[in-house]
């Protein structure tokens, strides 16, 4: 994840939260309830790293669910603080790992501050033939297609999904989705219909 943070207020900011929120079967609040108490999403393997102006962010536990994990990225480590001032602006860097046996082929982004401009790139083997579709949903609306299709694109062996938004709505929900045609749909165990 890369975000440019801009300080419009009046104090100096020194932490940012993020949200890391994993659902192996949408759709199925049951199931994937009963798959996280067995098999919690844990830190370790989300093996969290954070860096701004080239330092490493150290990083705060600030709720820790089963499938659920929020956290404030800290504008310091051991070396000092780099808070972020008053007009200035900075770029964040963070990533983390985690398998499909726990996320699932969905990806969202939730617009929490105002924001200027929101992109997605998703890239996946070329070989898996993927499709990407998204939805938009709001305060007061249902989730509905995306206004414009992502853009795709061969890349070697990567087929690479980008969209992009420029000032979408204080808390506008952007899902994406996915399917490999190249690889069998794994079991749902949901029956069928008749």
């Amino acid at each position: 994840m890369r975000r440019l943070l801009r300080n419009t207020g009046e104090e100096p900011v020194t932490r940012y939260l993020i949200r890391i929120s994993v659902d192996r079967y949408p759709g199925d609040p049951e199931r994937s309830n009963a798959h996280y108490r067995a098999h919690p999403l844990t830190w370790d393997e989300l093996d969290l790293t954070a860096m701004c102006r080239g330092e490493t962010m150290r990083w705060q536990a600030k709720h820790d669910r089963d499938a659920f994990k929020e956290v404030w990225l800290l504008f310091d480590n051991e070396h000092g603080r780099f808070p972020l001032y008053p007009g200035e602006s900075v770029w964040i860097e963070y990533a983390y790992t985690v398998g499909d046996d726990k996320w699932g082929s969905w990806f969202q982004r939730a617009v929490r501050l105002p924001t200027e401009q929101l992109e997605v790139q998703l890239a996946f083997p070329v070989d898996l033939d993927p499709v990407v579709w998204g939805t938009e949903t709001s305060m007061t609306a249902e989730a509905t297609s995306l206004r414009t299709p992502p853009d795709r694109r061969d890349d070697g062996g990567l087929r690479q999904f980008t969209w992009i938004t420029t000032t979408p709505a204080l808390h506008a929900r952007y899902r994406f989705e996915w399917r490999f045609r190249a690889r069998p749909e794994p079991d749902t165990d949901q029956g069928e219909f008749r």
